[in-house]
Formats: C-alpha cells, sequence, structure tokens
C-alpha cells in the first residue's frame, strides 16, 4: 500500500526549510581524507591521518597528526597540508578553522620490494 503525500507547488521561504547541522565527527573525516591526498603525506590506507576537532558555533580548531614520506620536505608539504584541510572543511562544512595544529609524527620510507 502507497501513501500520497501532498507536496506544494512552491518551495517554502528559508526560514522555514529547516536547518542542518554537521557534527564534529563530519568534519574530522573530512580534514583526515584531506590530508591523506597530499603527496607526500604516508597513508597506506590503514594508517592515515588522524584529526581532533574542538570549537564552538562556526568556528573550529582542528589538530593533525600525520606520518609523510622519507626524504620530504617537511615545512613544503605541512603548508600544503594545511592549505587543502582548511580549504576542504570550509567548503564541506561551512565551518570556519580558526586553527589548524599539524604534528608530524613519523617519517616512513618509501618501501620498495626485494626481489631475489
Amino acid at each position: 500500500m502507497s501513501r500520497v503525500l501532498d507536496v506544494p507547488r512552491e518551495l517554502a521561504e528559508p526560514a522555514e526549510r529547516g536547518t542542518l547541522t554537521v557534527g564534529h565527527a563530519v568534519v574530522r573525516k573530512v580534514a583526515q581524507h584531506a590530508a591523506d591526498q597530499v603527496p607526500g603525506t604516508a597513508s597506506d590506507g590503514k594508517k592515515g591521518a588522524k584529526a581532533k576537532v574542538g570549537g564552538l558555533d562556526n568556528d573550529v580548531d582542528l589538530a593533525l597528526d600525520l606520518a609523510l614520506q622519507y626524504p620530504a620536505p617537511v615545512r613544503t608539504v605541512v603548508g600544503v597540508v594545511r592549505e587543502k584541510v582548511t580549504e576542504e572543511v570550509e567548503l564541506l562544512t561551512g565551518y570556519h578553522v580558526r586553527t589548524l595544529a599539524v604534528t608530524v609524527s613519523a617519517l616512513r620510507p618509501a618501501v620498495t620490494p626485494r626481489v631475489r
């Protein structure tokens, strides 16, 4: 059995449409994904960037912990990570990134398989 709903022909006024709340868990996932997309970061599919999110209202404070490929120009890669994460979080979530702290916790060498 189906139910037919009356749908107004015109859209409701913006104030009557409701609200959308993006949780900090979503902001965390967006930040982690954005950081892992930057060339020079060492994400192996399981161990990527880890983010913590705080803040109030429309401002968020982010703390990222990530590993970089060795040898990597650390300052350059971290600068690109900051830009990418800030851009993606603000674009996709509507939050303003107030602070972004990046900790590089490891340098991982590129692993080449040994063949005998």
